[in-house]
C-alpha cells in the first residue's frame, strides 16, 4: 500500500515529539537538523586532513633530523594535543585548520627557554614558503590558505611531574596538555552532545573574531554549563544563557589541568566587553530562534548572523503547521478514518478509499 510509509513516518514523528518533553514550546521553528548538518559543515574533508598529517610527519622528521645532527643531546618526543586530539577542530570560515604538535625534551634545560624554541624554529625553517613564525608558547609553521601546524615546546625532567612549556622571553612554566585531553575525554563521556556544542561555539567565535575567547576557552565553558536537550538549537540557546549567568558571578575560565590558569585573566575591558555583547546579542536571537520563530527559514536567519554561512538556511515553512498537519493525519489513520486518492496520497477530505485502522508502527 502506497500509504504505509507516509503513516509510519507520521507516526514515528509523533512519537518523537512526545519524547521531546524537555520544552514545549507552541511557536518554535525545530532548527536542530540544520544544526546537525552545520556541524558536518565544520568537519575537516579527508583529503584536507590527510595533508595535514603528511605534513606532521614530514615536519617531525624535519625536527628529529635537525636535533640529531646539531643537539644529539636534546632527543625530541611529540605528543598531538589540543582540539585535534580531543576531537573538535573546526574548518573555520577561511577554509583554514590547525593541529598542535608538543615537542618533549625528557630532560633538564641547560639552555634557555627562548634558545631552545629558536632550535626547533631553526629546524622548521624553510618549510613551507611563509616564514616560520615565532610565537609566545610555540612556533607556527603556515601552509598558507590551507591549514597551520603549532609546536609548542615541553622540558619534561625524570622527576617532575608535570611538563614545563617554554615561553619567549619569559622563561619555563609548568603546564600539562595531556589532563586537558583526559579531562575533556570524562567530560565527552557524560554527554556526546557536548563535541558538537564545543564546534558550534567555537563556529561563532570563528565568524565573530575580533579577540573573540580562544577554543580551548569555548570548550571549558561549554563543558562546565552544557544543558543538554534532544534538540541542538534548544541546548545550545540554553548553554548560552549558563554561561552568561556564570560569567556574571565572576568573568573567570579556568583551565581543569595543571597549572590551573584563568584564560580571562588578561583580557582587558575592551575585549571582555566585546565577548560579552557578542554573548547578549547571541542569547537573544537564539530565544526569538527558539521561542518565537515559527519559520524555519527565519529562524535559520537568526542564527547564521552569529555563525555564518555554514549554518545552513532553513525551509519556507511554519514547522508548527506542518507538524500539526502530520499530526493530524496520524491520528486518523490510527484511527481507521483516513481516506487514500488514487494518487496513494492521504487526505483529510473524507473522499476515496477509506484505509483500515493501522497497527504496524514501521518497527
Amino acid at each position: 500500500m502506497y500509504w504505509i510509509p507516509i503513516v509510519a513516518a507520521a507516526y514515528l514523528l509523533l512519537k518523537k515529539n512526545n519524547k521531546e518533553s524537555n520544552v514545549k514550546n507552541k511557536n518554535m521553528a525545530n532548527c536542530n537538523k540544520l544544526f546537525l548538518d552545520y556541524d558536518n559543515n565544520l568537519n575537516i574533508s579527508k583529503k584536507k586532513k590527510d595533508k595535514l598529517k603528511n605534513s606532521k610527519e614530514v615536519l617531525r622528521d624535519r625536527i628529529r633530523k635537525y636535533f640529531k645532527d646539531n643537539h644529539p643531546d636534546y632527543k625530541p618526543e611529540f605528543y598531538i594535543q589540543g582540539s585535534y586530539k580531543m576531537g573538535t577542530t573546526i574548518l573555520t570560515k577561511d577554509d583554514e585548520c590547525d593541529l598542535d604538535d608538543g615537542v618533549y625534551f625528557k630532560r633538564e634545560a641547560d639552555v634557555t627557554a627562548t634558545t631552545l624554541q629558536k632550535w626547533v624554529k631553526d629546524a622548521l625553517e624553510g618549510a613551507t614558503s611563509k616564514p616560520i613564525e615565532h610565537r609566545a608558547k610555540c612556533l607556527r609553521v603556515i601552509y598558507q590558505g590551507d591549514y597551520h601546524i603549532d609546536f609548542p615546546v615541553y622540558i619534561f625532567p625524570k622527576e617532575d611531574e608535570h611538563p614545563s612549556l617554554a615561553v619567549k622571553n619569559n622563561g619555563f612554566e609548568e603546564s600539562d596538555p595531556k589532563e586537558v585531553v583526559e579531562w575533556y575525554k570524562i567530560e565527552k563521556a557524560k554527554d556526546t552532545q557536548l563535541n558538537r556544542l564545543v564546534k558550534y561555539l567555537k563556529g561563532w567565535g570563528d565568524y565573530k573574531r575580533n579577540k573573540m575567547p580562544s577554543g580551548l576557552a569555548m570548550t571549558i565553558l561549554a563543558a562546565n554549563n552544557i544543558q543538554a536537550n534532544d534538540r541542538d538549537d534548544i541546548a545550545l540557546k540554553n548553554t548560552l544563557i549558563k554561561i552568561q549567568e556564570t560569567l556574571n558571578s565572576g568573568f573567570e575560565c579556568i583551565v581543569p589541568a595543571t597549572p590551573g590558569d584563568d584564560l580571562f585573566e588578561n583580557f582587558d575591558d575592551t575585549r571582555k566587553n566585546n565577548f560579552l555583547s557578542n554573548l547578549d546579542d547571541f542569547i537573544e536571537d537564539a530565544k526569538k530562534a527558539v521561542n518565537n520563530e515559527p519559520n524555519q527559514l527565519k529562524a535559520s536567519r537568526l542564527w547564521r548572523k552569529h555563525l555564518g554561512n555554514n549554518f545552513p538556511l532553513g525551509e519556507d515553512v511554519d514547522v508548527d503547521a506542518k507538524e500539526a498537519a502530520l499530526k493530524a493525519v496520524s491520528k486518523k489513520v490510527l484511527s481507521g478514518t483516513a481516506y487514500s486518492q488514487s494518487s496513494g496520497v492521504i487526505t483529510s477530505e473524507n473522499t476515496g478509499v477509506k484505509n483500515k485502522p493501522h497497527t504496524n508502527y514501521g518497527g
